[in-house]
């Protein structure tokens, strides 16, 4: 039981992981539709539940893993609400502030055109 659960915390934390397992499984589904279809499977009720239920557990942890990501996003945007990490990515890069714009609202500072109207 410590091995599933020593497995399970590398593969929750371990995105370059979780990337490379789904793109197998993907390969293999792909692979599967094909053979399944040639050896007859699909006719199989237990087959057919089979890929029923694998679809239902894929599609439900995706949708968690998904959440998961959101709640840090939100997490780390309630951390930098002074702007510090605005500030830091200015010191570390050679981008500045913009300023505010020296026109009113509503004003451009483009010359028109000559001879259209």
């Amino acid at each position: 039981m410590e091995t599933l659960k020593h497995i399970r915390s590398m593969v929750e934390g371990d995105a370059k992981f979780m990337r490379r397992i789904n793109g197998w499984l993907t390969i293999f589904w792909i692979v599967m539709i094909p053979a399944a279809y040639f050896m007859k499977w699909l006719e199989s009720v237990t087959f057919v539940s089979a890929l029923s239920l694998w679809a239902l557990v894929t599609g439900h942890w995706a949708a968690w893993q998904a959440a998961r990501v959101e709640v840090v996003q939100q997490e780390e945007d309630q951390k930098d609400t002074d702007g510090r990490l605005v500030n830091r990515l200015i010191k570390e890069s050679n981008l500045k502030k913009s300023q505010k714009s020296r026109t009113q609202p509503g004003k451009t500072t483009r010359k028109p055109k000559r001879g259209v109207k």
